[in-house]
């Protein structure tokens, strides 16, 4: 009984550090999510499509030192993650030089449109254009096989996504920092109004 439980007791420790990891996380996103979302999408864009990618590269996708040497846009997966780190970084820069007023929801509507379309017209290059007889699926789907499919379509729409939620997010904390402007307002008018009145 001793030796079983000597056994177990590294998997205990191990199953202990990571429900401990998982609450830090939990409680770090909430955190974010409750006092600065834009810097939780921003995170979020960062790291999702670069693990879509690298999750999804295998024998049929070609690596990515071979992707930087040999670029092709109807090929090339590697633009997307990209695209999504410099959209997280200009509206990031946005949201702090403005501090989520004055430009920063236009910053971060043009930042997010024009990765969508880059987005779009990658895809519609990669799966649309090629259309043959087997699902409408494209050519460069077809070569790779069912599961990269799959991983290269989750992508896509992770960047379409976070995209869409830039803007929502940006929105959001626009109209939040309006009522904070609007609220100090009318305190100072109070203050005002209590001081002309003594």
């Amino acid at each position: 009984m001793m030796g079983l439980y000597k056994e177990l007791r590294p998997w205990s420790k191990l199953w202990r550090g990571a429900k401990t990891l998982f609450f830090l996380l939990n409680m770090l996103a909430s955190l974010l999510l409750v006092c600065a979302p834009p810097l939780l999408i921003v995170l979020l864009d960062v790291l999702v499509p670069s693990a879509t990618l690298l999750s999804s590269s295998s024998s049929s996708i070609p690596p990515i030192s071979s992707q930087l040497k040999t670029y092709r846009f109807d090929t090339s997966l590697l633009d997307v993650p990209l695209v999504s780190i410099a959209r997280s970084l200009l509206i990031l820069c946005a949201y702090v030089i403005w501090e989520g007023r004055g430009p920063y929801l236009g910053i971060a509507s043009v930042c997010s449109f024009v990765s969508i379309g880059f987005v779009s017209a990658k895809a519609a290059t990669m799966f649309g254009m090629g259309c043959t007889e087997a699902g409408g699926r494209g050519r460069h789907l077809l070569a790779i096989g069912v599961k990269e499919g799959a991983a290269i379509e989750a992508l896509f729409l992770c960047s379409l996504g976070l995209a869409v939620a830039h803007v929502l997010v940006a929105y959001r904390t626009t109209c939040r920092e309006r009522r904070k402007l609007l609220v100090y307002r009318i305190d100072i008018e109070a203050v005002k109004l209590k001081d002309i009145r003594l």
